[in-house]
């Protein structure tokens, strides 16, 4: 994108929304959150309060975009490019609630590509999930494997994809779908039962309360920093890339149980380290293959886990 353009995020009040935000204004273009705060936050966005670049709309995506962007239409003239992180991100609540979870992240996606058909939008971007490709028997997982996600999350994640895929070929919606691994960094909420493993880790470390581990902690995951994502996406926000589906992650993989070990002895403390039941859905080796991010896209995962760690601690 060399020039400024006006683009939406869907879900910028969150932990990944924000830094997009952050990324996008630092970079000239005008941004539009659309958000309904049901887990992101306005504190997230209060450093561009002064900013005439960023509009903030109170909004469910679920519900549909149209009526919440037309003010913002017909003062700034059409969107041009759509990031869509907005998304109900528990696999546990997934489990537990499907019909719901089908409502938000599969609906979600239906209302934002239809917008951007009617609209003409030069490029959406959609966050997926390595939980589209559920238990693998090889590692790097890449991305043109067979796909059998393990719980809702993961299925609605994977339609999602199929809808991008049909709206590009079918109406010439130009998208991206990124397949986040496991991301972590600063504004993730520890203690939103959403939260991933790192922050909730970290928040309870700095306390010298216990570290729980679901299962035996031998479970693998592949931690990619909230900042290499960001440029993944505003990358994939460029002309260029249609029906690409790319991984977002590392290529390196961590045991939970290491881990834990490791903020741990970071945070300088002796919290102890506990076990509980293995919950349902949970995959048990996770580490993704990362060619297309950096052919296609260009993207390398530059920081390292502890420099990672250490950012999120402070």
């Amino acid at each position: 994108m060399a020039h400024p353009t006006l683009a939406v995020v869907t879900g910028g009040a969150g932990f990944i929304g924000s830094h997009t935000v952050d990324k996008l204004i630092a970079a000239g273009h005008r941004v539009v959150v659309l958000d309904n705060f049901s887990t992101g936050k306005r504190a997230n966005l209060a450093q561009h309060a002064q900013s005439d670049r960023l509009t903030i709309v109170e909004c469910d995506v679920g519900h549909g975009i149209f009526a919440a962007l037309a003010p913002v239409t017909a003062k700034y003239g059409p969107v041009e490019r759509i990031v869509h992180l907005a998304a109900q991100v528990s696999v546990v609540s997934s489990v537990a609630n499907p019909m719901t979870d089908m409502q938000i992240n599969y609906g979600g996606t239906l209302h934002v590509l239809e917008y951007a058909r009617a609209s003409g939008v030069k490029k959406v971007v959609f966050a997926s999930s390595a939980a589209v490709y559920g238990e693998v028997t090889t590692l790097p997982v890449a991305e043109d494997i067979h796909l059998q996600p393990m719980s809702p999350y993961g299925i609605d994640k994977l339609s999602s994809e199929y809808a991008l895929d049909y709206y590009a070929n079918v109406h010439g919606v130009p998208t991206t779908a990124l397949r986040f691994f496991n991301v972590y960094g600063p504004r993730q909420d520890p203690t939103s039962p959403y939260s991933g493993v790192i922050s909730i880790f970290s928040d309870r470390a700095k306390a010298g309360r216990p570290l729980l581990i679901f299962g035996d902690g031998g479970q693998t995951r592949d931690f990619v920093f909230v900042g290499d994502v960001v440029r993944a996406i505003v990358s994939a926000l460029g002309d260029g890339n249609s029906r690409l589906i790319a991984n977002v992650g590392t290529g390196q993989e961590i045991s939970v149980k290491e881990l834990a070990r490791t903020i741990v002895e970071l945070c300088g403390n002796k919290s102890p380290i506990q076990h509980a039941p293995a919950r349902a859905g949970e995959i048990l080796k996770s580490r993704a293959r990362v060619d297309r991010l950096r052919d296609q896209l260009g993207v390398v995962a530059e920081t390292k886990l502890v420099d990672g760690l250490r950012a999120t601690l402070a």
